[in-house]
């Protein structure tokens, strides 16, 4: 019984065949939760993690809230151990089918050039997959886990994760826990181990004008008429300049703290194989690619039109439209992000653009776990003695995850360990997993569940 022996049986599940057998039956499922007529694969999906949940030892339990399901499990060892809660989303973004490369289908994993292919592989039944695998591994060569387990499975992440708010409040005793591990999103590279500590918020919101009922002949009426084109631009003017720099003082933080540009030192952002140049002077300058996305904040616009693209005829638009996003992180007040534009929008005399949050997306709050947590080292230490790598320990992830109500509503110091990369293209044809960083995730897993079952080398925990 040891650490090493957990490692090698969590690293033969994969060698051996059984990992890929389960996570071709995991892809197999269409969950798509973008889709209304999938709601019979939503449900199938928690059918087939409460059977791998349950040759854990675990009692499962379907709850419901705000009209979504969500798969809760646990095994408790012994109240005076400590409690770990994990997480995972099964449900999946829509298949694309027909986009894929050489006739692959999103529902069949393939497997070519040591890439595992299929709709989820990567975000996020791969991911939870690997988990629950070594998991499994600890506890067959243990005989225990060491510590006591609880699980939540939701099927929403993708569309926002309704009713996962309603759900931790109204069982926020039966969740209460002194740690939170799980993993999603992508590594900082494909070979390189990585922790993140949070996430930054996400708040997309319309900007827009309505000068008028319909559009005038611009020969008549140019000249005499605003054009809200180009007063919609003007207002983007003001929100950024011409190198991306956020403009609005109270969409960015103060300053990067210590801790964070410490832990940002030797971070490389490296998209990979196919993965975009970086544009080196975009953004908030004086700050390196890692502190830009990890560690600040940024503006984008994701769509815009006015007047008729496809087909433009001679005459004014009525109307000009912009959906707009701010990813934030911790130090930027959430509820102010929107005020502050209204203000800024009409000291720069532009009162007549109309501010409203997206109708098709919720608001995510911004976490980070502080790099210097307690917690944060012991998972640093634990991934090294495992791969003899140092993990990337990033303060926040640079997309956004409902964390805030693990680390806020919960009370919990979260760990996210990814397992996918940059490259992996999820939400888009081809997502896939690479077999070799599946191996080493197995690996990384099975060595932070063990300690998690060894008392004396942890820090220090409440009784939950």
């Amino acid at each position: 019984m040891s650490r090493n022996a957990a490692i090698s049986r969590a690293r033969s599940h994969l060698d051996c065949g059984d990992f890929e057998t389960v996570l071709s039956q995991l892809v197999a499922i269409p969950s798509e939760s973008q889709n209304p007529e999938r709601k019979l694969q939503l449900a199938e999906y928690l059918d087939q993690l409460r059977c791998m949940l349950e040759q854990l030892g675990c009692d499962c339990q379907v709850l419901a809230a705000a009209g979504a399901q969500f798969l809760y499990a646990e095994r408790i060892e012994d109240p005076s151990l400590l409690t770990v809660l994990g997480y995972g989303h099964g449900d999946v973004v829509r298949g694309m089918e027909g986009s894929w490369a050489a006739g692959r289908s999103p529902w069949r994993l393939a497997k070519l050039d040591d890439r595992w292919y299929g709709r989820g592989a990567a975000d996020n039944k791969g991911q939870h997959a690997i988990n629950i695998a070594s998991l499994r591994a600890v506890l067959e060569t243990r005989g225990r886990l060491g510590f006591n387990l609880k699980y939540l499975i939701e099927m929403g992440e993708e569309v926002d994760s309704p009713g996962l708010r309603e759900l931790c409040t109204t069982h926020k005793k039966r969740l209460c826990a002194d740690l939170f591990l799980a993993s999603d999103g992508p590594r900082l590279s494909e070979h390189r181990p990585t922790v993140f500590l949070g996430s930054r918020g996400c708040l997309t919101f319309d900007i827009s004008i309505d000068a008028r009922e319909s559009a005038h002949h611009s020969g008549n009426w140019g000249g005499l008429l605003s054009d809200p084109a180009i007063q919609l631009a003007h207002a983007l003017g003001t929100i950024v300049s011409p190198n991306g720099r956020i403009l609005i003082p109270e969409w960015f933080p103060n300053g990067l703290p210590d801790s964070v540009r410490s832990t940002l030192g030797d971070c490389v952002v490296d998209g990979g194989p196919g993965g975009p140049e970086i544009d080196p002077d975009w953004g908030e300058p004086g700050l390196t690619p890692a502190e830009q996305v990890y560690g600040w904040c940024s503006f984008d616009v994701l769509a815009m039109s006015c007047g008729n693209p496809q087909a433009p005829v001679n005459a004014i638009p009525p109307t000009a439209w912009a959906r707009c996003q701010l990813r934030f992180v911790v130090g930027v007040d959430h509820e102010d992000i929107l005020p502050a534009l209204r203000r800024h929008l009409a000291k720069s005399g532009l009162d007549m653009v109309q501010v409203a949050p997206s109708p098709d997306d919720g608001v995510f709050l911004a976490t980070r776990l502080d790099p210097e947590d307690p917690w944060a080292k012991w998972a640093e230490a634990s991934i090294i003695r495992t791969t003899q790598k140092a993990p990337a320990m990033l303060p926040n992830f640079a997309g956004s995850l409902p964390n805030d109500i693990f680390a806020n509503l919960l009370d919990l110091p979260t760990l996210w360990v990814p397992h996918a990369y940059p490259g992996c293209r999820q939400h888009a044809a081809d997502e896939h997993l690479p077999t070799g960083l599946a191996r080493e995730a197995l690996a990384i897993m099975a060595g932070l569940y063990w300690d998690l079952g060894e008392p004396g080398t942890l820090p220090g925990f409440r009784r939950s």
